[in-house]
């Protein structure tokens, strides 16, 4: 396996020299003088840095379930995981795809609880930093983090309690308005992006530097509207542009006979990510730091016992209409399996019922789109997962040009990812459409889907198992264990 393990004598999340155990002696030193040192800082760094990776319970960004990456995916048309009428599945992540959740839902609250303790972990580091005058480098990449799970949580909930210091109670903390948390968002990033460090991959593989800041800028200013009602396309575009001097390139997708799935195109969605591409991933080795589920939670178990020697979980699958987005000649397609397998496994794409009675068995299209590398059990494998990488960009890059009406500086953009996944390029210039569906193509299964949607206008349209959605549904609410916690805090509207 072709990975760097990253850790320091304190934390397994940046590199060090854990075997010169003598070089120092940290009980020895005063906080201000070890947060003031390289290594001190760092170990701030990584307890928040350790939020971000996913494990039970609802933690982290993503890799494992019932948290994050779930409540943003599996709300939109791209993934669900059906209950099953052989009793197998919570009803929880059906509701979410049938736009059915509630305040008490376990998946909403796990989101909420995971946000605000890696809100109050990056405050802490900053203060720890500042306090000890530490490497502005290392102050401003703790300020960016902080900005970095603001920017999630008012993305999901709206208006949200606010606080940059860990010297308020709970349940006094203000609850500020959306446009609010946006603005200081861009301000933190503004202010401190331009301080992160350019090195790429190494210790920064994984953290956030100049590169990863600008793509974390440009996505909040791609939502600008939905969060302010003012549109931001000529400030997203810049962003990227900046992104741009980190010298980044699309990942080749030629044919490769030793990938499982035949393209080196996975290979940005399995062990050390090429960094061609990568912007910022999150590392995982299973068992150790992280967890990736998600081949092994979409496969039955004998055929996941045939191909890995464990059983899989019978879990998520891929929508059908979704599924048929993708052409035959496009090699994003490789990564959905239909039809019999082995182990004596048959997925059929029809799925009758999400909840009631709930999903046969086999039904439901499957994913392998992280397709498990070691080590790997039947607990999850070492796949690391893109937050950002350049694909996403050049995406992004095109729809602000063509909603500026400079559609034909978007071709060339939205060709490059059609070419790379073996498409013609288009025929003409690309509409907004063009774009919002080649986004779906694209970035299926990396948490991006929800904010697509609702921005183009379709998270509230049919689909397959449900009619049109409430305006209020753009919004998840406010959990009731925080209401009851805060009595001052206003639920969202229509919940």
């Amino acid at each position: 396996m072709r990975k760097i393990f990253l850790f320091t004598c304190f934390s397994f999340l940046f590199f060090s020299a854990c075997t010169n155990v003598d070089e120092h002696v940290y009980d020895k030193y005063s906080e201000k003088d070890f947060y003031g040192s390289a290594e001190g800082a760092n170990v701030a760094l990584a307890g928040v840095y350790a939020k971000i990776g996913g494990n039970w319970g609802g933690v982290g960004y993503a890799g494992a379930d019932n948290g994050w990456y779930d409540l943003n995916t599996m709300s939109t048309d791209e993934q669900v995981i059906p209950h099953r009428n052989t009793g197998d599945w919570q009803l929880d992540f059906a509701r979410l795809h049938l736009h059915q959740w509630l305040p008490t839902d376990y998946i909403i609250t796990n989101t909420w609880n995971w946000l605000y303790s890696s809100i109050f972990s990056a405050n802490l580091a900053v203060a720890q930093l500042e306090n000890a005058n530490a490497d502005p480098a290392k102050i401003a990449e703790a300020r960016v983090l902080r900005a970095f799970f603001y920017y999630l949580l008012m993305d999901d909930y709206g208006n949200v309690p606010f606080y940059t210091e860990n010297t308020i109670t709970v349940d006094k903390l203000p609850q500020v308005s959306r446009a609010e948390i946006y603005q200081f968002v861009v301000d933190e990033l503004t202010n401190n992006v331009d301080k992160l460090s350019t090195n790429k991959g190494g210790e920064y593989y994984g953290r956030f530097n100049r590169w990863a800041g600008y793509a974390l800028l440009a996505k909040v200013y791609l939502n600008a509207e939905v969060y302010t009602g003012t549109a931001k396309w000529n400030e997203c575009l810049a962003a990227c542009e900046k992104l741009a001097e980190g010298g980044f390139s699309l990942h080749p997708g030629t044919a490769n006979a030793s990938s499982p799935l035949g393209y080196q195109y996975y290979e940005l969605f399995g062990d050390k990510l090429p960094d061609d591409e990568t912007i910022l991933a999150i590392y995982v080795q299973a068992n150790v730091v992280s967890r990736n589920i998600f081949t092994i939670r979409s496969l039955n178990g004998p055929h996941a016992l045939a191909l890995f020697g464990f059983n899989g979980w019978n879990g998520t699958i891929v929508p059908k209409s979704y599924y048929e987005k993708f052409s035959d000649a496009d090699i994003r397609k490789k990564q959905f399996l239909v039809g019999a397998q082995p182990g004596g496994v048959t997925y059929t794409p029809e799925v009758t019922s999400l909840d009631n009675p709930g999903a046969d068995r086999n039904a439901g299209v499957r994913n392998i789109k992280f397709y498990p590398v070691t080590p790997m059990d039947g607990g999850g494998a070492s796949n690391d997962f893109p937050i950002y990488r350049y694909a996403d960009i050049l995406l992004m890059q095109a729809e602000c040009h063509v909603r500026l009406g400079n559609a034909l500086q978007a071709k060339s953009l939205v060709d490059a990812v059609r070419i790379r996944a073996g498409l013609n390029a288009l025929t003409a210039n690309p509409t907004l459409t063009d774009i919002y569906n080649e986004r779906a193509l694209e970035l299926n299964w990396e948490g991006h889907h929800r904010q697509d949607m609702i921005r183009f206008g379709t998270f509230l349209q049919p689909n397959d198992f449900r009619g049109a959605s409430e305006e209020h549904r753009k919004l998840f609410p406010i959990p009731t264990d925080a209401l009851n916690t805060n009595p001052a805090l206003k639920q969202n509207p229509g919940y």
